[in-house]
């Protein structure tokens, strides 16, 4: 029986990928959270034993010049999915900024049928200047916040009805997680 990576403890063998991917899209402004939550919800399913994958959809493409006119992070996607799939895997996790807001590239991208649940963390600008500040170096905070707040001011307005807002001021990751999760059924 296989053994989980390091850990030396026998895991179940994986399910047979039959039936639709189930994906659970994290969007929010940068400094909401969505990498805490997103491992977070990677750790309470994997001490479940729940198969699943979790992408950060920002390592996608991360190169420079951008690559966004060659469809780099879709591709990349397609790419890494097809492997979780060949695996076994049906769940995945996916945290990006504007992920809801292209969920049909998302889509595309992995392929057949899909099941979508999807979250828009919110957080007050307050809290985001603390958040970037720990994590921010140099003269990269101030551009950082300035695009950070012209995503918060996109994402509200243009998030589509299935989309479930989740506010994280105050909150620590594991309860934001916690939150989340009980809206994709996984762990019932």
């Amino acid at each position: 029986m296989p053994r989980a990576g390091g850990q030396g403890r026998l895991i179940a063998p994986a399910p047979e990928p039959a039936g639709p991917t189930e994906l659970l899209v994290i969007s929010g402004r940068s400094g909401v959270g969505k990498s805490s939550v997103a491992a977070e919800i990677h750790h309470r399913l994997t001490h479940a034993q729940i198969w699943h994958g979790s992408i950060e959809g920002d390592n996608l493409d991360l190169a420079y010049p951008t690559p966004w006119e060659h469809g780099l992070a879709e591709r990349n996607l397609a790419a890494m999915w097809a492997n979780y799939r060949s695996l076994g895997h049906s769940r995945l996790v996916y945290a990006n900024t504007a992920a809801v807001l292209v969920v049909d590239a998302l889509v595309a991208a992995l392929g057949g049928e899909v099941m979508l649940t999807g979250v828009l963390l919110l957080v007050q600008d307050e809290a985001v200047r603390g958040r970037l500040e720990q994590r921010e170096i140099g003269s990269g905070l101030e551009p950082h916040l300035a695009r950070s707040a012209e995503m918060a001011g996109r994402l509200e307005p243009e998030a589509p009805d299935w989309v479930r807002p989740v506010v994280t001021d105050g909150r620590s990751g594991s309860e934001v997680a916690v939150e989340v999760l009980e809206g994709t059924g996984w762990t019932d």
